[in-house]
Formats: C-alpha cells, sequence, structure tokens
C-alpha cells in the first residue's frame, strides 16, 4: 500500500498520524478512537493496521491493539510535526482559523521535503524577525482592502 515513490500514502499517513497522537496522549491507539477522529468504521482502522504492519510501520495484534515500530514512530512523528508547521505557516501568515484544518489536509500530503524546509525556516525567520511579519500582515491587509 505504498505509493508509486515507495513512500506511504495519503491515508497510511492519515492513520500514522493519528495513531501517533492517540498513543502519545493515552499510551496506546485503540481502532475505536482511531475510527473516530478519522471518521471511518473501525474494520477500516482493522485493515489499514494491518496493512502498516505489513509495511513495517507497526504491529497489529488482534484484540490486543496496535504499536509503532521504530521507523513507524520515527515517520509519525515527522509528519506530525509537519502537520504542525503547516497550521502555524497558514495561521501567521493570516489564514482565517476555521479554514485551517482543512487547508492542511489539503497540503500536507503534497509537499516534499525541500518546501517544508523552506516553509520552517520562514516560519523561523518571521520569528526572529517580528517587524518583517508586521510588515506582510499590514501589506496583507491592505491589498484585503482593495488599497
Amino acid at each position: 500500500m505504498k505509493g508509486v515513490s515507495g513512500l506511504p500514502t495519503p491515508s497510511m499517513e492519515d492513520y500514522l498520524e493519528k495513531i501517533y497522537l492517540a498513543i502519545d496522549q493515552k499510551g496506546y491507539a485503540r481502532s475505536v478512537d482511531i475510527a473516530t477522529s478519522l471518521d471511518v468504521s473501525p474494520s477500516s482502522v482493522t485493515k489499514m493496521m494491518q496493512k502498516l504492519d505489513e509495511a513495517g510501520l507497526g504491529i497489529y495484534e488482534k484484540y490486543r491493539g496496535f504499536v509503532l515500530t521504530e521507523k513507524g514512530t520515527k515517520l509519525a512523528k515527522r509528519l506530525v510535526e509537519r502537520h504542525q508547521m503547516l497550521e502555524d505557516f497558514l495561521h501567521i501568515i493570516g489564514v482565517q482559523e476555521e479554514n485551517i484544518y482543512e487547508e492542511v489536509e489539503k497540503l500536507e500530503h503534497y509537499i516534499g521535503f525541500e518546501t517544508a524546509l523552506c516553509i520552517s525556516t520562514l516560519l523561523e525567520f518571521f520569528e526572529d524577525n517580528p517587524s518583517i511579519l508586521d510588515a506582510y500582515l499590514k501589506y496583507r491587509e491592505k491589498q484585503q482592502k482593495g488599497e
């Protein structure tokens, strides 16, 4: 269930993110919790957990749950960090709060390492140079008003 490039599919990435967050918050990942957070059926979660197991990203045991392997944990952590970085970026450039999650979900599977690095660097730049961020936000506001 890997894509043409050998990387996880967008669907696999979504599951890995949710599983990682569940384990981080509770210490375990239950199918029912993942199903609820992704709005899918528990049987869909079970099938994906089995696929993730086959891909070496986790260990699935029927009736016992799912744990990420070291490889799965590293990948899932990177996915969660990328998601957060994109949320931060969209927030800082002024995307409306109610649109950020949906926009991140669209973007996160399609940006490469270089693009993520550039966005991350830009976020750090804005953090280190708040006056430039303020100038951008004022410029954006003027553009929205049509000035």
